[in-house]
């Protein structure tokens, strides 16, 4: 089997000649397109989300030899969190190689942020079933570059972040109010506003509810945090 020429010239982006193509078409075949004969990579995604996790935890170590466990684990799950997966996709124009049915390919399937990000656990999967984890290591490690040595180390996701700053004042969870969606349907940048019950709020805006929810909180935080230097 021959890669076409969109695959091959992803297959160069993401830096892995593949001996067995087929696995690269599956790691691309969303389900609203499977069929019997060609099967989506929904179990790969499983397989490369534990590829990832796996990868990501000896670079930790290996970058940080004396973090303990409650510094390590937060970067961790910055660097292995859909987000972050969605985002290597794109800096590799994984959407656009996507197998997509038509009505996912109509609202927009290329660039939903967990689409994306499942694809790219996917792929991860791919090159490990194609060559081993000595070639997914290489492949996550050049992919996720300097993310892993730049981490914070409180890298705590903004919503977790907040809510426990609430918390830790004896207020109530803080609330999501979506204020505003423009756009076309198959690529809506929403408006959210993150609000605590002491009357603070801030907003962000982004292309999936999600992601708008995690930059008003980062927001808020950064509010907070401003207020209390």
């Amino acid at each position: 089997m021959k890669l076409g020429g969109d695959l091959e010239a992803f297959s160069q982006r993401l830096g892995h000649v593949f001996r067995s193509p087929e696995l690269l078409v599956r790691a691309v075949t969303h389900a609203s397109i499977a069929s019997d004969t060609r099967p989506d990579n929904q179990r790969q995604e499983f397989l490369g989300d534990r590829v990832l996790g796996l990868v990501i935890a000896e670079a930790l170590l290996a970058a940080d030899p004396s973090a303990s466990e409650g510094l390590l684990a937060p970067r961790f799950n910055a660097l292995v969190r859909k987000e972050t997966c969605a985002d290597v996709a794109r800096q590799i124009d994984l959407g656009a190689v996507l197998k997509l049915g038509r009505s996912e390919m109509m609202s927009g399937g290329r660039r939903k942020e967990a689409l994306l990000a499942d694809a790219m656990e996917a792929v991860i999967a791919a090159i490990y079933e194609d060559a081993g984890f000595e070639a997914a290591r290489d492949a996550i490690l050049s992919l996720w570059g300097n993310r892993i040595h730049s981490v914070k180390a409180d890298a705590r996701d903004a919503k977790t972040a907040l809510q426990e700053w609430a918390q830790a004042r004896r207020l109530a969870p803080p609330k999501y109010i979506e204020r505003a969606r423009k756009g076309p349907d198959h690529a809506p940048i929403f408006s959210i506003d993150a609000e605590l019950e002491s009357g603070e709020k801030a907003s962000g805006e982004a292309p999936s509810k999600r992601a708008a929810e995690q930059a008003a909180a980062k927001e808020l935080l950064a509010q907070l945090q401003g207020r209390r230097s």
